[in-house]
């Protein structure tokens, strides 16, 4: 994309070393959080209209492309993910941030939110429920757990690296691309670039390393005991083939502060790539 001009910067935080694309020199701070299977680029449609106003940072997650990919499940529980960014905020010389985050980005962002109200100004998340509407919603819904087949297919060593390793170009065309309304959106250019992201040794567990802890160790669940103080805005593609859209609903009883909720029709589990017009409409109205 012509407009988007990022400076790549290696930050250590929490033990790590994170990778980070940076863009733009306002005075306040929006970190964005990738998914899965992601990394940094997937904002690239929001990183050069953010940056025209604001300092714009979209780190790799910690077993992402080019940041580090620790051993040990316990390094991906979303409470350890969440101090990277609380330490990325400090260390790039800012107070608090605004915090977007989409699919594992926002379990993150919720998380975070929730740990470091302190230095959350305003929260939104894409395509992902609070971590308890999450839960009960995979208790009680057989429907919802047949969507989420892969979370349990993730959990089984090796297994899920060796189909994806062999078949990572189809996995982008029919999973990514293949679920889009705009499949324009999601260029073979693109498709190159999340395929080279993934082929990153490591990459791989380290990146489905969070499924596997989301599973396999225990979780914090005190941290979500208080409810999030920022305002708050959800963003909802409503063909998620994911995640269903009644995960929406009750999300207010988990946050303080203002909550609004805004659905995009004809837009997929991948909101930011689908309709980013609306996406960035809603960031821009919403930091205002």
């Amino acid at each position: 994309m012509s407009n988007l001009s990022v400076q790549h910067e290696y930050i250590h935080v929490n033990g790590v070393n994170l990778h980070i694309a940076r863009q733009g020199s306002g005075k306040k701070l929006i970190i964005l959080l990738h998914g899965w299977p992601e990394f940094w680029y997937t904002w690239r449609y929001q990183i050069p209209v953010l940056a025209e106003k604001y300092t714009v940072v979209a780190p790799d997650l910690r077993g992402f492309n080019l940041s580090d990919k620790p051993k040990g499940l316990e390094n991906y529980k979303a409470d350890v993910v969440a101090k990277d960014i609380a330490e990325l905020i400090q260390k790039l010389g800012f107070k608090k941030a605004y915090i977007v985050g989409h699919d594992w980005g926002g379990a993150i962002a919720w998380t975070f939110a929730s740990m470091f109200p302190e230095l959350t100004d305003k929260l939104v998340v894409c395509n992902c429920p609070h971590p308890k509407i999450m839960l009960k919603t995979l208790a009680s819904s057989p429907m919802q757990l047949l969507k989420s087949w892969y979370m349990f297919m993730h959990q089984i060593p090796f297994l899920p690296e060796i189909m994806y390793g062999s078949a990572l170009p189809l996995l982008y065309k029919t999973v990514v691309r293949g679920w889009m309304y705009n499949k324009q959106n999601f260029t073979d250019e693109d498709l190159d670039a999340f395929v080279a992201a993934y082929k990153q040794k490591g990459a791989l567990t380290g990146s489905i390393n969070y499924y596997r802890a989301m599973m396999q160790t225990k979780p914090n669940l005190k941290v979500f005991d208080k409810k999030i103080q920022s305002p708050t805005l959800l963003i909802w593609g409503e063909g998620d083939k994911a995640l269903g859209k009644e995960m929406t609903y009750g999300t207010e009883e988990y946050i303080a502060g203002s909550y609004e909720v805004k659905y995009i029709p004809r837009c997929s589990h991948w909101t930011q790539n689908d309709c980013p017009n609306e996406v960035n409409h809603f960031l821009l109205e919403f930091f205002e």
